[in-house]
């Protein structure tokens, strides 16, 4: 009788180390996956529900497994709503502690220099992640759901790349990107030089706008900023086309001609003096240096080379700037 009870128990603990090996074994073995997947966490998701959903789709072997696993812990109630990159060797434990850990994906949305609040819009609302809130709304409908009634949104988001979890709503992105345009401008407005001819931080992102447009070199930033400068200090109009196409508006098909610069709107710096009422883009950080920073010289005007690099030819008198503009001409007439 006695040996009955030793074997019995000796079976029994043989028992419990199999199945605890076999638990283990489970722990550690792969989930079937072939290839990386995204894999979304709803709010108010129960561990049983995941554990079922994951082995419906054929991902995740004995789900009970994983619920006790995850009970055994405490973890039950510290899954994490969101998305979550799944990898084919991830094992059922680091499942659960990515699950718990919460590290969802995070998506990446690029405001470009020198867009438009228009083509800002569009490129939002075609990211597939976003959670769409503004649909029809006006331009000023947003800036005041934002909290800016008031405020022209032309140019109040920084450009830059900002990371959101799926689900983040457009109005999210765009009051993080305004925020940080204002915390940019705030910083940069109070290292300016002294001598700039501006009143206030509004006036250096309209012009840090106007040099956006003008040259996608970071080199010439400065100078054109230094030309824009004086050209106000003298009380010269400051006759940036990229102005004059923004007062055109969406008419606007690619040509200025001679009735366009005549045509007085508010943003035709041909017609009036000083800056424009509001930005005409997206100013990045650094050509909003530029503005508060510009190069010193005695430039007054400058005009594409016609190099194909993007560059310009800065001239002091009109005279010189007349003869850079027939050359620029004269390489386009060879081009065609």
């Amino acid at each position: 009788m006695r040996w009955l009870i030793i074997i019995v128990v000796i079976a029994t603990g043989l028992s419990a180390w199999g199945g605890h090996q076999l638990f283990q074994s489970y722990l550690d073995s792969s989930i079937s996956l072939d290839s990386t997947t995204q894999y979304e966490v709803p709010a108010g998701s129960s561990l049983g529900a995941i554990a079922l959903d994951l082995h419906q789709r054929g991902w995740l072997e004995r789900p009970r497994w994983f619920v006790w696993y995850a009970r055994s812990r405490g973890d039950e109630s510290r899954i994490r709503a969101g998305e979550y990159e799944l990898q084919p060797d991830l094992s059922p434990r680091q499942l659960l502690a990515l699950l718990v850990g919460g590290k969802v994906v995070q998506h990446a949305f690029t405001i470009i220099e020198g867009s438009t609040f228009a083509e800002l819009r569009k490129t939002l609302a075609a990211e597939p992640q976003v959670t769409h809130t503004i649909g029809d709304m006006a331009d000023a409908e947003i800036m005041e759901a934002m909290g800016h009634e008031g405020v022209h949104p032309e140019g109040r988001f920084l450009p830059e790349t900002y990371y959101y979890t799926r689900g983040t709503t457009d109005i999210e992105l765009l009051r993080r990107a305004n925020e940080l345009l204002e915390e940019t401008l705030a910083r940069l407005w109070d290292a300016r030089d002294e001598n700039i001819p501006l009143q206030e931080p509004d006036e250096a992102l309209i012009l840090a706008s106007i040099i956006e447009k003008e040259t996608a070199l970071a080199s010439e930033r400065p100078q054109i900023a230094g030309v824009f400068t004086r050209r106000l200090q003298k009380r010269m109009r400051l006759q940036s086309d990229p102005t004059v196409i923004y007062g055109i508006g969406p008419s606007y098909d690619g040509d200025i001609r001679k009735k366009d610069l005549t045509t007085d709107t508010p943003y035709n710096t041909y017609t009036r003096h000083g800056l424009p009422p509001t930005p005409i883009a997206m100013a990045g950080a650094a050509a909003i240096e530029a503005a508060l920073h510009p190069a010193p010289g005695d430039t007054l005007y400058f005009v594409a080379t016609g190099n194909g690099d993007g560059s310009h030819y800065f001239s002091t008198s009109i005279e010189e700037h007349n003869r850079a503009v027939q050359r620029y001409l004269a390489r386009l007439r060879k081009r065609q």
